[in-house]
């Protein structure tokens, strides 16, 4: 049983999701922070107005000591009582709850013997004096005497509380005053201003979602057209392409995707019209050399022979064919040495070469001054093509001239000869592999030679052109791209004012 392969997640989903994680973090560790933040200010306001009961039962107990440092807010005393006053513990508990009145989500009792005595008669806070296990909690804080601050879980909440002892000389009774916050009713707003939060969050991140996922789209569509045009690209068929959209990188992509596969295509079609071409080629020596020994007579010492050589020429011209398709091979790769080449020397070394070719006159008319960039080995090559081309389709006897030139326009290399020329019709084609101007095979050779020129030229950035020769005759060229060393220094204006000054 063979396990289907699983779906993939596509990437438009993939990057949707990181995005939303990335959010969906970042507005969590800020509204976490923002919550801690808050809760922490506002259970420190809740301790500070606790401590602050303990300076409002001093100013309940004694007013005068305490004038220069009156009390402000919920938690203060309403009216003066002096301590002279006060005979009981009892005395003081209901002075102190009758004058610390409670303010909202606030709560006091007074704790006498462990029992609660008093507790605030308005309706501002809420009432604990029947919370027992607050009371005895608050009562065994006090024990010894000294004052407790804690948090009790109960069933009006989670509260923070101040358990204050109360004891007076002559009263053997002990008091505690307990004054509690709810502090659940105090986070109220910090909860609120959460919630109000997270429902702010989600809808942003529905906003992210709604928007990426068409943005992401957008941004996709070239590589979801790039699979889509990949399946239907075929060895038959090549041309189909990528839509250019939009002036983004991604967009851009389909550019250069579709550059890509004009060049892939133009290969493709370079190498079947060489298949097509060199099957072609083959065919004739194939049948020539299959005709004669078929037809041979073994007994026949000359017909053996004579078809014997047949079958060496024939066999000699497949391995010239095969050489100059590995030739053209390696012109068409990369395998160039670029590098300056001096127009003068090279010029001379092709009037030396071709000086020893027979039949024809040779003379070199121009040298040019300067230097090309380019591979010496390879443009030696193409021009001693070009040569030996003219002197294969001239007939005997008829000067050759060769030459060089250079301007702000580039170099040109040149062969002019002086015999039936080429027909306008056909020098777009000659240069095509296994072609030539006419029909038959007037000479041997391939039909690369031009095809090596042209790719040697093409690998240099230039281009190859056939003219007519003044009086009869074809020019080949070799047109070369300007240098940076071809091109003259341009003139300042500065040179200039400076030269005029001198003189």
């Amino acid at each position: 049983m063979t396990r289907s392969t699983p779906r993939p997640i596509p990437a438009r989903v993939r990057i949707l999701a990181a995005i939303l994680a990335v959010a969906c973090v970042g507005l969590a560790i800020v509204g976490s922070v923002t919550f801690l933040v808050q809760r922490e200010r506002v259970v420190h306001e809740v301790g500070e107005r606790l401590e602050m009961q303990v300076k409002s039962l001093q100013t309940v107990a004694d007013p005068v000591e305490n004038a220069a440092e009156p009390e402000t807010g919920e938690a203060t005393a309403t009216q003066a009582i002096d301590l002279q006053d006060f005979k009981t513990v009892e005395d003081f508990l209901y002075a102190a709850v009758s004058q610390l009145v409670p303010g909202r989500n606030e709560a006091s009792v007074a704790i006498l013997d462990g029992a609660p005595r008093f507790k605030p008669a308005t309706l501002s806070g809420f009432d604990i004096s029947r919370d027992q296990e607050l009371i005895d909690r608050a009562v065994a804080d006090t024990a010894d005497g000294e004052t407790t601050v804690g948090t009790a879980a109960t069933d009006e909440g989670s509260l923070r509380y101040i358990a204050i002892p109360v004891q007076m000389e002559g009263d053997s009774r002990k008091g505690v005053y307990v004054r509690a916050v709810d502090i659940g009713a105090e986070l109220e707003p910090v909860t609120a201003a959460m919630a109000t939060y997270i429902i702010a969050a989600l809808v942003v991140l529905a906003a992210i979602g709604v928007v990426g996922w068409f943005v992401t789209g957008r941004l996709l569509s070239p590589i979801r057209l790039m699979r889509e045009t990949a399946d239907a690209i075929t060895i038959a068929d090549l041309s189909p392409r990528l839509s250019t959209q939009g002036n983004d990188d991604i967009s851009d992509l389909s550019r250069t995707v579709n550059s890509m596969l004009d060049r892939i295509e133009g290969s493709v079609d370079v190498q079947r019209q060489l298949l097509d071409d060199v099957r072609h080629e083959l065919k004739t020596p194939i049948t020539i050399v299959r005709g004669h020994l078929e037809l041979m007579n073994p007994g026949d010492a000359g017909d053996a022979a004579s078809a014997r050589e047949i079958g060496i020429a024939e066999l000699d011209r497949l391995a010239r064919l095969v050489e100059d398709i590995d030739q053209l091979a390696a012109a068409e790769g990369d395998s160039y040495v670029m590098r300056d080449v001096d127009l003068s020397a090279l010029t001379a070394r092709v009037g030396e070469l071709v000086a020893v070719i027979p039949q024809h006159a040779w003379t070199v008319e121009a040298h040019a001054q300067g230097v090309v960039r380019g591979d010496h080995d390879r443009l030696l090559q193409a021009w001693l093509q070009l040569a030996d081309n003219a002197a294969k389709y001239t007939p005997a006897g008829t000067p050759i001239e060769i030459g060089s030139s250079l301007d702000a326009a580039g170099a040109r290399l040149w062969v002019r000869d002086h015999g039936p020329g080429i027909p306008p019709a056909s020098r777009s084609r000659i240069f095509r592999r296994f072609d030539r101007a006419h029909g038959k095979r007037s000479v041997g050779g391939s039909g690369l030679g031009l095809a090596i020129v042209d790719a040697i030229t093409k690998g240099h950035g230039g281009s190859c052109a056939v003219t007519d020769t003044p009086g009869g005759g074809a020019t080949f060229t070799i047109h070369l791209p300007p240098t940076a060393a071809a091109l003259p220094a341009p003139v300042r204006a500065g040179d200039v004012l400076q030269r005029e000054t001198s003189a």
